[in-house]
């Protein structure tokens, strides 16, 4: 193949298919547009100016799409990032943010290079579809402020916006709905001059392009030990949200993601935005199933011209962006979280099917995530109450028979099943130390030695007929259970 050739090979979709560079383009202007009211919100929850988070939700998208592991995956400011970050900023001032945001970027590289990736393989499909449900929940839940205390008017403009998602694609699809959606009420309340909450009303829109600087705090030791814990909670929950989102996507497209290259990117995007003045960010789930999802977006194209729209619409159109209802955005993200609920997993059908503990780890998941607004907590919370109803459930595997040999001299007992801290616990109890004869031998050709716990009990199990002056003889152990039986044997007691 030719240089030529091969370079033609390594084109971008976009560059070739003019439905794709369309799609695309209108993908990223829709977001571009949900970015903005969402930006605003969460530099409220942050504390600082609206334009911060605009700038962060700017750089974030622009980097991420270059540098990021997940084509068309969404990141700027999020409401997660700004719940870890602001007791800082109100507590030491917005040099501190910025300083903790960089760092953060930097905790998120040399985690992505130590493989943090790897640990998705240990979330649950449970919690994943937890994780989804409870997305959806507060994604909805997010919108109801913005339907109190609010003009009649509203309510009628968002129907109308629901009703126009739902049967405009019915018609076409070469417009993405929700963007005829935020066009068609903005006419309809501007020409009619109906007097109903705006963007502009959540804040200030930024006049020029964000600049690069140093954060405006002491480089000093007592800086960087205030800073650091916020920065890697800011680290630990950008990548989690972001590495589930990946996933999620992952699965809604049908393509595989580079985790990996992701997490490294995602610190990258974080560095960048500190430098500019930026609140900093991760992946967002909303955004990103407007991309995705709603809008059929499926290249880097889509995740930089929203970054690029964005500043865009700010500086250009900032006047018009302005009088956009957020009645409208509000029935864009009722539908997306509507779209993004997995009814499936709620289903009596699917209900009565699904083991009990499956449905445990799925409510408690969503129940963490509800009650705490934080992805990462019912993540984590989830994770280990799945790792524990497995553990409880493999625990009751490992089972333990005798045979006693006809003339008496001997007893083989046999131990089935997987030996570790929760089933090794029970292992001691099993075994008839009086009423044995005195040679005894256990067979473990059919379980397997996982850890020090499985060992301790092992040895404990010898040293109760040593003590009646029976030999104990182990066999059958594979090789794996073999070297870490002979490695620890006789190394547990107290004292040494």
């Amino acid at each position: 193949m030719s240089p030529v050739a091969r370079l033609r090979g390594r084109k971008p979709d976009w560059l070739s298919d003019p439905k794709v560079w369309r799609t695309e383009i209108l993908a990223g202007l829709v977001v571009g547009l949900a970015l903005i009211p969402e930006a605003i919100s969460f530099s409220i929850i942050a504390g600082v100016d609206p334009a911060i988070g605009l700038f962060a939700s700017f750089t974030m998208a622009v980097v991420i799409s270059i540098v990021g592991g997940r084509r068309a995956m969404i990141s700027a400011a999020t409401g997660a990032v700004a719940l870890v970050i602001a007791p800082l900023n109100r507590e030491h001032g917005f040099g501190y943010l910025v300083a903790a945001v960089i760092l953060a970027g930097v905790f998120q590289v040399i985690l992505g290079a130590l493989g943090v990736a790897k640990l998705m393989r240990f979330i649950p499909r449970s919690v994943m579809v937890g994780f989804v449900n409870s997305l959806a929940i507060l994604i909805f839940m997010a919108q109801v402020p913005e339907m109190r205390n609010v003009p009649w008017a509203v309510y009628p403009l968002i129907i109308g916006g629901l009703a126009l998602m739902v049967f405009f694609p019915k018609i076409t699809t070469v417009i993405p709905a929700p963007l005829v959606t935020i066009i068609i009420l903005t006419v309809i309340t501007v020409g009619a001059a109906i007097a109903v909450p705006t963007v502009g009303d959540k804040g200030a829109l930024p006049s020029s392009l964000p600049v690069p600087g140093l954060p405006d705090v002491p480089f000093t030791l007592d800086t960087l030990t205030t800073i650091a814990p916020y920065a890697f909670a800011m680290a630990l929950v950008g990548l989690m949200e972001s590495l589930m989102t990946a996933k999620l996507v992952d699965d809604i497209t049908d393509t595989h993601s580079n985790k990996t290259r992701e997490s490294v990117g995602q610190g990258i995007a974080n560095i960048v935005t500190g430098f500019f003045g930026g609140m900093g960010g991760c992946a967002m789930i909303g955004q990103t199933m407007i991309n995705v999802k709603v809008s059929g977006a499926r290249t880097r194209l889509s995740t930089f011209l929203a970054g690029a729209f964005l500043m865009v619409l700010c500086i250009v159109f900032g006047s018009v962006v302005s009088d956009i209802p957020m009645a409208a955005l509000v029935a864009v993200m009722v539908m997306v979280s509507f779209a993004t609920f997995d009814w499936h997993s709620i289903a009596p059908k699917t209900l009565k099917r699904m083991p009990a503990g499956e449905i445990a780890v799925m409510v408690i998941t969503v129940a963490c995530v509800v009650a705490t607004h934080n992805l990462a907590i019912g993540v984590v919370v989830g994770s280990l109450t799945a790792m524990v109803i497995f553990a409880k459930r493999v625990a009751h595997l490992a089972e333990v028979t005798a045979v006693i040999d006809p003339d008496g001299t001997a007893v083989v007992y046999r131990v089935t099943g997987e030996l570790f801290f929760a089933s090794s616990n029970d292992l001691v109890g099993r075994f008839d130390y009086a009423g044995d004869p005195d040679k005894v031998l256990i067979d473990l050709s059919a379980a397997h030695v996982w850890d020090a716990s499985s060992v301790a009990a092992l040895d404990a199990i010898e040293t109760k007929y040593a003590q009646r002056g029976k030999t104990v003889e182990i066999t059958g152990l594979d090789d794996p259970s073999a070297h870490l039986h002979d490695k620890l044997s006789g190394e547990l007691a107290a004292g040494h």
